[in-house]
């Protein structure tokens, strides 16, 4: 008995303590991501507003939620752009991310330098900074439109530089190419799935007679496919959260080019935080989004099962 009951007391001393430890990142949870939350979806049930405070608000039910879809045309062009962004520029970044992979996979002098040099950009490209620097690049006297200029020259061709992110047709270009220059998280992941793949898979195939082109899609892709799944679906959710390149390349504005790339969350923001009276309508909003994310990653997680290969048989 004395020694079970010692048992028992040094147990309850060791989950105190361990309680203890992660006490800081429980508080974090409930305090910061859990309260706020709940209190996120209450309120998207009601027409809060930080101008009137908590005291005056209304229970509206499903209103916001119908509103969204039945009467707001600018929600709907917004849920349309940040699609398309999505649908474009998630399968380029993933492509130009294992070329570069596959190419810092090779046996080359001072190959750890150049990875890094070509990591730099995931670092940089979500700053305010390098927003402001691809505002400069596209704009019409920038050095995009010369490198187009000169090349037109070259073949003969006529060249009419544009301000890329005020044209409605080019705007949204911008930002999924600002996107695929930040390939180097997705590429870093790419460089570790490539050196799992055994080499005795590629000389059987050379052995066979199997080109270069063969053996990516019938090994490489294949060997790679849980890595894809990975950064497919992380990519995704980043994506459908875009928000800083639009915002600062887009100017926070109204014209005609800053609507075009008028995301998902840029939108929620402005009817949210600009002028402070539709935070019930933001939050309601937010939770429509959290859907998307979670439908999109079980849509994703449903047809895997038709091209991800775990070396298991399946």
């Amino acid at each position: 008995m004395r020694n079970r009951r010692s048992v028992s007391k040094l147990a309850v001393k060791e989950n105190a303590t361990g309680y203890f430890f992660i006490a800081p990142w429980l508080i974090g949870l409930f305090v910061f991501t859990l309260f706020p939350m709940g209190m996120s979806f209450y309120l998207s049930f009601t027409d809060y507003s930080l101008t009137k405070g908590l005291d005056k608000l209304n229970w509206i039910g499903l209103d916001n939620y119908i509103r969204m879809f039945a009467n707001d045309p600018e929600y709907i062009k917004s849920l349309l752009i940040t699609l398309k962004y999505v649908i474009l520029s998630v399968p380029m970044k993933l492509a130009f991310a294992l070329i570069i992979a596959m190419v810092m996979n090779q046996k080359l002098r001072l190959i750890s330098l150049y990875r890094a040099i070509y990591y730099i950009p995931t670092l940089l490209g979500g700053s305010i900074a390098i927003s402001v620097v691809w505002r400069r690049l596209f704009h019409r006297k920038g050095p995009i439109n010369e490198i187009i200029g000169s090349i037109a020259n070259l073949l003969g061709l006529e060249h009419t530089a544009k301000t890329w992110y005020t044209d409605p047709n080019l705007a949204i270009y911008t930002l999924i190419i600002l996107t695929v220059w930040q390939f180097g998280s997705s590429m870093i992941i790419f460089l570790a799935g490539l050196k799992q793949i055994p080499q005795d898979y590629y000389e059987a195939a050379a052995v066979d007679g199997a080109t270069p082109i063969q053996r990516f899609f019938f090994i490489t892709l294949p060997s790679l496919s849980p890595v894809i799944l990975f950064n497919l679906i992380m990519q995704t959710i980043n994506a459908f959260q875009a928000f800083t390149q639009a915002y600062v390349i887009g100017g926070g504005g109204n014209s005609v080019g800053a609507k075009s790339m008028e995301f998902y969350t840029l939108y929620l923001y402005k009817t949210g935080w600009t002028a402070f009276k539709e935070m019930g309508y933001a939050s309601a909003m937010a939770w429509v989004l959290l859907v998307i994310i979670g439908l999109t990653t079980v849509l994703i997680f449903k047809t895997s099962g038709s091209w991800v290969n775990y070396g298991s048989g399946e």
